[in-house]
């Protein structure tokens, strides 16, 4: 008898200073489609989320138990959805912040898939050439093109996350694989 396969874990980062941001909105979203495809693949899923606006007096002390135990929740995990609104065309510096406290690599072995909400589309292309790179130098892997959502689009949210889902599902089948 094999050994039982251990929880997939799905772990959400949002980099908007504001709590219950439309951000974490589409974070959940995504988590929320990402979850549903592990479960069809036969996976026991264990889902977190780390609002960075509640970290944000932590995030610049040292040591600080409950910024440590962000980084270590994101380390441990199998996936992590990535959020961040766009700001001045790029992410925000409280998801920088965050980033900072890990080292080269140290998120080796987990998937990343990063997400960026703005208000207009000539700012589409921040979530490949600023959030994806910040990522690979961490040391995740992003199988997949990042998710860009137009504020105008989240009133098709659903619909817009499912075709980005759909797009990349053949890769994101085989990440979740027992």
């Amino acid at each position: 008898m094999s050994a039982p396969t251990p929880p997939f874990r799905i772990t959400t980062i949002v980099g908007n200073p504001r709590v219950g941001s439309r951000t974490r909105l589409a974070a959940d979203a995504v988590a929320g489609s990402l979850t549903r495809l592990a479960q069809d693949a036969g996976r026991e899923v264990e889902t977190h989320v780390v609002e960075l606006a509640e970290l944000m007096g932590e995030l610049f002390a040292f040591p600080s138990d409950a910024a440590d135990a962000a980084v270590e929740l994101a380390k441990s995990s199998d996936l992590l959805v990535v959020a961040s609104p766009t700001y001045k065309a790029t992410y925000t510096g409280l998801l920088k912040a965050y980033f900072d406290r890990f080292g080269s690599g140290a998120l080796a072995g987990v998937v990343a898939i990063p997400l960026m909400l703005g208000g207009a589309p000539i700012h589409m292309l921040a979530v490949d050439t600023h959030l994806h790179p910040l990522l690979l130098e961490i040391g995740a892997s992003c199988p997949t093109r990042g998710l860009f959502i137009l504020e105008s689009e989240l009133e098709q949210l659903a619909t817009v996350v499912e075709t980005w889902r759909t797009a990349n599902e053949p890769i994101l089948r085989r990440l979740m694989r027992p």
